[in-house]
């Protein structure tokens, strides 16, 4: 039996195709973090509504639920990177109307909405297309450690992008969205240089009769599905991304500036723990260090909720992204390893699904028990109910908590 030799994390970045891949999806995170940052302090400013905050995320979620079967069936049918470079394009237009619209002075939460819901639109397609790309990139074997990289990059952004979008935003509340026009062409252009190492699908690969074979794979495979529905519930109720622009401003005095600090700390914990995995792989018990990590999570989130001094918030944030770089590094490589290649659009889109209802409905839930119960009460509440929910799944989907190896 032949044995796969690992590939470096150095040996990995003098790919081309690889690298280009790392830039484009660096500058795209790079595009929405800053977004993020200015569409919430803008509706925030507008509104002064905690439920309306909740909106941003229920509106970006819903092309994903309307779109998950087209998405993946266009994923499995044309070539990935062509589909990734049009979504692309169209986050470009939506951030030229956001800049002209602040600059003219005429945006209201409306146009927001309706900008923020073209976004998810060109998102319900990019993110299970490029990540159905990977897999065609990185040589055999690195998947796991690809895609630590590839998470690291998306994180270097993240740590920045937040902090740029909240100064950007106080010199004026057009600019971030011109600084997102700009990361989005340049990520287009990236990603046409993007080479993979084995043939694109098939045009017939995906038809119509065989539209759901995602859904029917994913019911079939325990393990996949205990990983997508794990993540689903745990950060649907422990996310509290939609009440920082809160916490930054009535609970820490923090302003749009420290709502940029804020949001870039859970970037700085998951960019530590990308480094190390990109280094050192997991190689054992990797199904318990997913749950492990979830229970961590829910910790942090707690710790945050109630803190009312910066730093210490900061540092539960941190800690808050380093465990969830370590669920999601395994959860991608696991699903990844496990599909065909003709059915990861399909399968990724089903998958993107799950983590935009945990990551836009979260935010809904979030605005929503926070107008009910308080702030901290909803914070707490979502970080004590994570925990609850690792240790169930641990107990409902045993397969996926005794998965041993990845590669």
């Amino acid at each position: 039996m032949s044995t796969i030799s690992p590939v470096s994390a150095g040996t990995l970045l003098r790919l081309p195709s690889f690298l280009f891949f790392l830039l484009s999806r660096s500058l795209t995170r790079f595009a929405s973090q800053i977004g993020a940052v200015a569409i919430g302090w803008q509706i925030y400013d507008l509104t002064g509504s905690a439920f309306d905050l909740g909106m941003v995320g229920l509106v970006q979620f819903l092309p994903t639920a309307l779109l998950v079967f087209v998405a993946g069936q266009t994923a499995d049918r044309f070539e990935r990177k062509r589909v990734v470079q049009l979504c692309q394009l169209a986050e470009a237009a939506t951030a030229l109307f956001l800049c002209w619209g602040s600059y003219g002075g005429w945006l209201t939460e409306v146009h927001i909405f309706i900008a923020t819901f073209v976004l998810g639109m060109a998102g319900a397609f990019e993110s299970p297309t490029i990540s159905a790309l990977l897999p065609l990139i990185a040589p055999q074997g690195s998947l796991q450690r690809a895609t630590a990289l590839s998470s690291a990059a998306a994180q270097v952004a993240t740590i920045t992008g937040p902090a740029l979008g909240g100064i950007a935003y106080a010199f004026a509340p057009g600019l971030p969205y011109g600084i997102m026009l700009a990361f989005w062409l340049l990520s287009a252009l990236l990603t046409g240089g993007i080479r993979t190492t084995e043939p694109e699908p098939a045009k017939d690969a995906a038809t119509a009769d065989d539209v759901f074979a995602g859904v029917r794979f994913i019911r079939n495979n325990p393990a996949i599905l205990g990983t997508i529905s794990l993540d689903l519930f745990a950060v649907l109720f422990g996310g509290v991304t939609a009440l920082l622009p809160i916490y930054a401003r009535d609970i820490l005095n923090a302003g749009p500036s420290g709502l940029g600090i804020l949001r870039a700390a859970p970037a700085v914990g998951a960019l530590l723990m990308t480094t190390i995995l990109a280094r050192h792989a997991i190689d054992r018990r990797v199904g318990m260090r997913m749950f492990q990590s979830v229970i961590v999570f829910g910790v942090a989130t707690v710790v945050f909720a109630l803190s009312h001094w910066i730093w210490l918030s900061v540092l539960a944030l941190a800690v808050l992204g380093a465990a969830d770089t370590i669920s999601v590094v395994i959860r991608f490589s696991l699903v990844q390893l496990a599909t065909p290649n003709e059915m990861r659009g399909r399968v990724g889109a089903v998958n993107f699904l799950f983590i935009n209802a945990s990551n836009y409905l979260g935010q809904f839930e979030s605005g929503v028990a926070a107008a009910l119960l308080g702030t901290v009460a909803s914070a707490v509440l979502g970080g004590v109910a994570t925990v609850a929910i690792a240790l169930i799944w641990m107990r409902l989907f045993p397969s996926l908590r005794d998965v041993e190896r990845l590669e």
